[in-house]
């Protein structure tokens, strides 16, 4: 049991550095036992060239730190008729039979019986038997019974029963319910006092807990930080405890929250703690999938134009490149914001005396200027000067006065 017991301050010692949920001392990981600055009553060891340290036989405590010797960590440790309690050798039969009873201590277990001319409970009560109980009671005298058990008289016939803590068959003999890590199950451990029992028992609060071979893996859960031997503790809980460059708790871990979150080539722009992807200004795409440089079509998907207005691409009087929007033809407006159809496209849609100007029929004489001698009169779509009455010459430069009546002669303009 003693090197069973080592085994296990081993394994915790080892736990304290392992990937796995071990544990080796970080100042003498790399130096090895050559450094040795393990604790007071301590000893260092290489396990699978780590340097682990341990604390000495009948000593507990921190290896790390300091070990206390003790008196007994095992019953083992103690004379036989004596038990390990609390890290001290004390009497076995101490406050353990009943009134009257006779305590005889073996191997580290207290046997209770009545003395001779008693009866009862040697675990609650003996008293001065009656001389027909006394022949009854001599049954059991000697004790038909196999080891680690005790024998009752019950209606005139022995009973045979295991002793508190021993299992097994009375008349054959009782053991404990075990006395190595091989008499229990994988998941369980041979405890001090031999019951198999879960060795999680070692880790500390917070803590995962496997149990591999009967021996405790103590691990701290995913995004938790600490000692598993001792406590395991969230790295944090609320937002506010996070610093500016992982301003948000996420499953008890600070993180940037735009890690991760945008596509390609694309940006992320924190709001609160919501991410918020986007192109860059020269680069269009899905920002949650991937952005691409700009090509010129792209300046026109989606249509930036007003209605009823063309978008083609163009360039500012910078040379750089962007959307150039105009209305159609037939159209007129503000590009920006909207195109309206015109009512004509040509002269012949619109009244003789009028001409399509701008997709509207107008008067074709509007903002032309005729001499100021002469008149401007619309035919056929056509601005026409003619000199007034009493005036010749050219309408458009000039017309002067004639003394014979002969009508002036008309200019047509060249154009609207």
């Amino acid at each position: 049991m003693m090197k069973i017991t080592n085994l296990l301050v081993f394994v915790a010692t080892f736990a304290l550095v392992n990937a796995s949920g071990s544990y080796y001392h970080p100042r003498i990981a790399s130096g090895g036992c050559s450094a040795n600055t393990c604790g007071i009553n301590a000893k260092c060891s290489m396990t699978d060239g780590r340097a682990v340290c341990s604390c000495l036989n009948l000593h507990i405590g921190d290896p790390l730190i300091h070990c206390h010797r003790v008196e007994c960590q095992i019953p083992e440790d103690c004379p036989s008729t004596q038990i390990c309690s609390n890290n001290h050798c004390v009497n076995a039969c101490d406050g353990v039979c009943g009134i009257n009873a006779h305590c005889d201590a073996k191997n580290h277990v207290p046997i209770c019986s009545c003395p001779p001319g008693y009866s009862g409970d040697p675990f609650k009560s003996c008293y001065i038997a009656d001389p027909l109980h006394l022949i009854t009671e001599a049954a059991c005298k000697p004790s038909p019974c196999g080891v680690n058990t005790k024998c009752e008289v019950i209606r005139e016939v022995p009973v045979c029963s295991c002793l508190p803590g021993y299992r097994g068959s009375p008349l054959v003999g009782c053991r404990h319910e075990c006395e190595n890590d091989s008499d229990c199950s994988s998941h369980l451990s041979c405890s001090a006092s031999f019951k198999c029992e879960s060795p999680c028992r070692s880790c500390g609060d917070g803590a995962n807990c496997d149990v591999i071979n009967h021996q405790a893996q103590c691990s701290c859960p995913t995004n938790y930080q600490g000692n598993p031997l001792t406590k395991c503790y969230p790295e944090c809980t609320t937002n506010t405890e996070c610093p500016r460059s992982k301003p948000a708790c996420l499953y008890n871990k600070c993180e940037n929250p735009c890690e991760g979150a945008c596509g390609i080539n694309a940006k992320c722009e924190l709001r609160g703690i919501t991410p918020v992807c986007s192109c860059p200004r020269d680069m269009t795409g899905n920002p949650f999938i991937s952005c691409r440089p700009f090509e010129p079509e792209d300046h026109c998907k989606p249509n930036p134009c007003g209605e009823n207005a063309v978008c083609t691409p163009g360039h500012d009087n910078t040379g750089k490149e962007r959307p150039v929007c105009t209305c159609p033809s037939g159209y007129t407006g503000n590009a920006l914001i909207n195109c309206r159809r015109g009512e004509c496209q040509t002269d012949s849609e619109c009244p003789d005396n009028r001409a399509c100007i701008d997709f509207y029929c107008q008067n074709p004489c509007t903002g032309k200027e005729c001499a100021a001698t002469a008149k401007c009169e619309a035919r056929r779509h056509i601005a026409v000067c003619t000199c007034l009455d009493g005036t010749r010459g050219d309408a458009i430069i000039g017309c002067n006065a004639i003394k014979s009546r002969v009508s002036g002669y008309g200019r047509y303009f060249a154009g609207k």
